[in-house]
């Protein structure tokens, strides 16, 4: 980052909420830098689920009208409650139809479930009104229809639509809609679209200390460039707290006891090969802790979550043999696929930031929400926690009113109208898309690829394919990418390392068995002459990557949190950070 002094907002932190806000500050007119410990999206927003959902789950508990009945003779409160979960859900399900229809169309998909039912008349009944309640709120939230409404399907229907269901269990189900989206891409997009809109955003740069001016007020923050080891200050009216997890770590450096309280809650998935599972939707599981997801993508299933306390390094969680034994157990209790660990071709875990009760300083002024809180932790320094990925615009934007205070009136976010980058013309690249492909030679499903990731901003992508006619190619290690797409990582999305394109543009890292590693020395050749390695550093960078990719392996074979994350830090860094050490 150049040219950073005098910012009206420096956001810290680079996932989803960090981006959102740099989008929303900027589309504002206001002077924004954002600055990353890690790669962009590198925790909890690269971890997830990679859904876009309303939180099905806050309705199906007022579904059960008998017993809510008696809840509510018994707790008065939960009146506020109910309607506090109503609330939440159809901001969130507007936020859903934001996405899909007009913010990010190319990479937010809408997603059908099959939601299995075990009994014929009191749990269809209930859950077809919560089913029925989420469509409610989904279309009064957008004022039109986003996605399609459920439909009850009989036992043989549902096999039908899901061949792979176990028929003893299930007597039916209910076939509803969601989305999904790569988590990832959606950050990359919006650190682009904010850059765009005239933020200044670097990554691989850590905050290392608060500074303050001689009233006591935060004035900024001292950052580590880790490309370089150099060490720079930079200036902003008010600093933004958007580190998840790291919250109170941030909070810290500002010598400062006040502020949010957060904790981290681990949620493990798996990836199994598309042919592994057949059916033709998505399926939604209640399980006696939370819900359960399997959810198709082009090439393999998604299979999560978990959620478990978390109480080791925060810079890599990693998933137990104890959290993939849960997983396949709870796949397994409704597919009659038999899922085995060999079936399984990737791992994450992520951790959620659970956002505590009130404020540490209960003196300071706060924005509290069902999900998220933005506070005043000192003056000039505020820190937002909670939420989810879906309601990023939302949180995005209750900060920067928050930090702008009674000029938020005059100067309103406009985020709710501004396509990301990739979204305008989308339908035109459509129509245009057979043309493309015949002219690289890329049939419909290469086609329908990129434009999921890329949308209209492929033609950025021709034109390096232009210039190098051998980037039209496949990866030799993984088909489903083409060679453009790693040069594009690095020229258009910030990728400084190889695990910057593995796990988070290229995400070889968790859709294949050996997590990307075979692929590696054709990656590093198209990279290296794009950022200057020589052949040192190539071989330093796929060395690093390899060792990473081994410990992840190892760890995943512990049963503890605490053995599985020894080994995984014993892997190292191809550049270490000190962020939640």
């Amino acid at each position: 980052m150049t040219d950073a002094d005098g910012l009206d907002i420096l956001v810290v932190g680079g996932g989803i909420t960090g981006a959102g806000i740099a989008l929303d500050a900027a589309t504002r007119g206001l002077r924004v830098g954002m600055v990353e410990a890690q790669d962009w999206s590198a925790g909890t927003s690269s971890r997830s689920s990679r859904l876009v959902h309303g939180g099905l789950r806050y309705l199906l508990k007022y579904s059960d009208l008998p017993q809510l009945a008696e809840s509510f003779r018994e707790h008065a409160f939960l009146v506020d409650a109910l309607f506090s979960d109503f609330r939440l859900v159809a901001e969130s399900l507007k936020e859903r139809g934001l996405l899909l229809d007009s913010i990010a169309p190319h990479l937010v998909t809408a997603q059908p479930f099959l939601w299995p039912l075990r009994q014929r008349v009191i749990e269809r009944t209930y859950s077809a009104v919560g089913v029925g309640l989420y469509d409610a709120l989904a279309l009064l939230g957008n004022r039109k229809k986003t996605v399609p409404f459920q439909h009850h399907l009989s036992r043989e229907a549902a096999i039908e639509t899901f061949p792979d269901a176990r028929s003893d269990s299930l007597i039916g189900a209910i076939r509803f809609y969601d989305a999904r989206v790569d988590d990832s891409r959606l950050v990359l997009t919006l650190v682009r679209t904010a850059v765009q809109y005239g933020a200044l955003a670097a990554s691989r740069t850590e905050v290392v200390d608060v500074t303050h001016d001689d009233g006591g007020r935060v004035n900024g923050v001292v950052v580590v460039d880790h490309e370089t080891g150099a060490q720079h200050a930079i200036r902003a009216e008010q600093v933004i707290n958007a580190t998840g997890v790291w919250t109170e770590k941030t909070q810290a450096l500002a010598d400062t006891d006040a502020g949010l309280r957060v904790l981290a809650s681990k949620g493990a998935h798996i990836a199994v090969p598309r042919d592994r599972i057949r059916g033709k939707t998505g399926m939604f599981l209640r399980t006696e802790k939370s819900v359960l997801f399997i959810i198709p993508w082009p090439d393999y299933w998604v299979i999560g979550t978990t959620d478990t306390p978390w109480h080791e390094d925060l810079v890599h969680p990693v998933a137990t043999s104890r959290d993939i034994d849960y997983l396949l157990e709870h796949a397994n209790s409704v597919l009659s696929s038999n899922l085995t660990r060999d079936d399984i071709i990737g791992t994450w875990a992520g951790l959620r930031p659970l956002l505590q009760p009130g404020t540490k300083d209960a003196s300071k002024t706060a924005k509290i929400s069902r999900e998220h809180t933005v506070t005043r932790v000192a003056d000039g320094l505020i820190s937002i926690a909670g939420g989810k990925l879906t309601t990023y615009r939302v949180m995005a934007r209750d900060a920067v009113d928050f930090a702008l205070g009674a000029r938020a009136r005059s100067l309103p976010s406009v985020t709710e109208r501004t396509p990301l980058v990739g979204a305008t013309g989308l339908e035109a690249l459509k129509r245009l898309a057979p043309r493309i492909g015949a002219t690289y030679g890329w049939d419909e499903r290469r086609m329908e690829h990129l434009l999921s990731r890329y949308g209209s901003a492929i033609d950025e992508l021709l034109h390096l394919v232009e210039a190098d006619r051998t980037l039209a190619q496949p990866l030799a290690a993984a088909p489903s990418y083409l060679r453009a797409e790693v040069a594009y990582a690095v020229t258009h999305e910030g990728a400084l390392h190889l695990e910057d394109v593995l796990r988070h543009r290229v995400r070889l890292a968790f859709e294949t068995r050996d997590r990307g590693v075979g692929a590696l020395a054709e990656v590093s050749a198209i990279m290296a002459p794009l950022l200057g390695w020589d052949e040192a550093a190539r071989e330093g960078e796929e060395a690093s990557y390899r060792r990473a990719a081994e410990s992840r392996d190892a760890a995943e074979l512990e049963d503890t949190d605490a053995a599985a994350a020894a080994i995984r830090l014993r892997g190292g860094d191809i550049v270490p950070v000190t962020a939640g050490r």
